[in-house]
C-alpha cells in the first residue's frame, strides 16, 4: 500500500494545522504532520518536514510564501495547496474540521 505523507501547515501550530493532523492521520494510506511558520509555533516548521512531505497544505497564502522564501531550494516537485482557512477557529472545532474535510477531498481520496 502507497504510504503518501502530508504535512499541514498553518501560523503557531496549535489550533489549524494540529486540527487536520489529527483527523487525517486516522486515514488509510497516509502519514500525516503538522507545524507552524511563525517562531513561537508549538512546532516550527524545518528543512526536514519539507523533505518528508509528499504534499504540502497551507491554511493560508501567507504561509506559501514563507515556506517559498525560507526553503525554495528543497521545493522542486513539491506540491504545496492553499486550503484558504482563516484563523477563526479553536482547536477540534466543529467547522474546521468540516472546512478541513471538504477543502481537502478535492486534492487527496478522503474515505472517514
Amino acid at each position: 500500500m502507497i504510504n503518501i505523507k502530508l504535512l499541514f501547515i498553518c501560523s503557531r501550530n496549535k489550533w489549524r494545522s494540529l486540527t487536520a493532523e489529527k483527523i487525517f492521520n486516522k486515514l488509510n494510506g497516509y502519514s500525516v504532520r503538522s507545524a507552524g511558520t511563525e517562531t513561537n509555533a508549538r512546532i516550527k516548521i524545518t528543512e526536514g518536514h519539507i523533505g518528508w512531505a509528499d504534499m504540502i497544505f497551507v491554511m493560508e497564502k501567507k504561509h506559501s510564501q514563507k515556506i517559498k522564501n525560507r526553503f525554495n531550494h528543497m521545493l522542486y516537485a513539491k506540491r504545496i495547496i492553499c486550503l484558504d482557512i482563516p484563523d477563526d477557529y479553536g482547536f477540534m472545532d466543529e467547522e474546521l474540521i468540516e472546512l478541513l474535510k471538504a477543502r481537502g477531498s478535492e486534492h487527496i481520496e478522503i474515505d472517514f
